[in-house]
């Protein structure tokens, strides 16, 4: 789970004396829910992060590595390469699993 010291805000810095303005407020709440939204996405579960590695994929679709590799070289799971890392786009991931066909690969490989 993420420390909320570790959770990112684009927020300049205010000070005491500083005028703060109802879209400021708005701004707030609505990086406040988003942040709440990925909190309680990890606590389900679920990567609150949009990129995932291998072994996040690995342990979410209680996969091998032969067989994680077999579905990357017939292309049945989208990916990307960065640096010599592979990365899975954890969206696309859940969109394959609730059409059923990352399913259906998965029992004929």
């Amino acid at each position: 789970m993420a420390n909320h010291n570790e959770i990112q805000h684009d927020f300049p810095k205010v000070n005491r004396d500083q005028l703060i303005t109802v879209q400021d407020l708005l701004d707030f709440k609505q990086q406040l829910i988003l942040d709440i939204k990925k909190l309680l996405k990890e606590q389900s579960g679920q990567p609150g992060h949009q990129w995932l590695k291998a072994f996040e994929i690995k342990k979410m679709l209680r996969l091998s590595e032969s067989k994680l590799q077999y579905l990357r070289d017939k292309g049945l799971i989208p990916f990307k390469k960065l640096g010599g890392i592979t990365y899975y786009n954890s969206e696309e991931i859940e969109k394959l699993m609730a059409s059923g066909k990352l399913n259906d690969q998965m029992k004929m490989a």
